[in-house]
């Protein structure tokens, strides 16, 4: 059995359960549209920095932020286009801003639709018009983001896109981590290191972007958890970024369709031609054993 129902905090938040597999999800749509919670069997999967999340000023650290129309940061903030220099924040506005809610769905799962449209907020900063619709799927231990991007400009829309989960973990010593690449780039120095499976997570930060992906499923098992996650992606997504900061219970592992600073590189880049759109789906599957 599915269920929606809308709760007031300190925004409204709609959850969507199936109760016969105790699954359930909390989305924020004023909050970037963000899923703030997905339970599995009852338990949390996802880190959530409530202390953050009560001030709109301050990003959010915890479930899973949308990044749009950038991944990742650009060189002081700062891309060019048409001969213009225009500023975007790290991973884009699309995180910040309210979305609307356009339709949900109970019978044989439980959904629902969000969309973001350009604004004066954004033509600012990213001089496009465009249109994006999100649909949020929970079935049984299985959560799916479906998108869809659309250019309404008269003009080629440059984009990159992706998500940012967090999962929480109570010991990351005891997580296996199982990336399908030989290889990573170390987001900050820009070395290539060898991938054995293993990270050092007694490093003050691991921000690491694999590029050389050979299927389109990752997992991580963490045994202190007993929590078993495959995050499955379709080939618009050829980076898998993993991070994690010591002395914060929490890892990210977020499918990206582009690395940092694309917009500008143009490295992988998505344009999408006038009047055209675009989809994309990632799907998140969790198991405790």
């Amino acid at each position: 059995m599915f269920s929606i129902a809308t709760q007031q905090q300190q925004y409204k938040t709609y959850i969507l359960s199936d109760e016969t597999a105790g699954s359930q999800i909390e989305v924020v749509p004023e909050r970037g549209g963000i899923i703030t919670r997905w339970r599995v069997q009852g338990q949390e999967v996802l880190y959530l920095d409530a202390e953050r999340f009560i001030h709109p000023d301050l990003s959010v650290r915890g479930g899973i932020p949308i990044l749009f129309p950038i991944c990742g940061n650009l060189p002081d903030n700062t891309y060019t286009y048409n001969g213009e220099t225009y500023s975007l924040k790290q991973h884009g506005f699309a995180r910040d801003l309210p979305w609307q809610v356009v339709d949900q769905l109970t019978s044989d799962r439980a959904s629902l639709t969000l969309v973001l449209n350009s604004n004066e907020q954004t033509r600012a900063v990213y001089p496009f018009e465009f249109q994006l619709a999100f649909t949020y799927e929970l079935q049984g231990n299985t959560l799916a983001i479906h998108q869809q991007y659309q250019n309404l400009s008269s003009v080629p829309l440059p984009l990159s896109m992706g998500f940012h989960p967090y999962f929480v973990t109570a010991d990351k010593d005891q997580l296996e981590v199982s990336i399908p690449s030989r290889e990573f780039q170390d987001q900050k120095t820009k070395q290539i290191h060898p991938f054995d499976g293993k990270f050092d997570f007694g490093l003050d930060e691991i921000d690491v972007a694999f590029k050389q992906l050979s299927s389109q499923s990752a997992s991580v098992v963490d045994n202190s958890r007993k929590l078993s996650l495959t995050l499955d992606y379709g080939k618009e997504y050829p980076i898998l970024v993993f991070w994690t900061v010591k002395g914060k219970e929490f890892y990210c592992l977020e499918p990206w369709s582009a690395p940092r600073n694309s917009l500008n590189s143009g490295e992988h880049l998505t344009v999408l031609e006038p009047g055209t759109s675009y989809q994309a789906s990632v799907k998140l599957t969790g198991n405790f054993f």
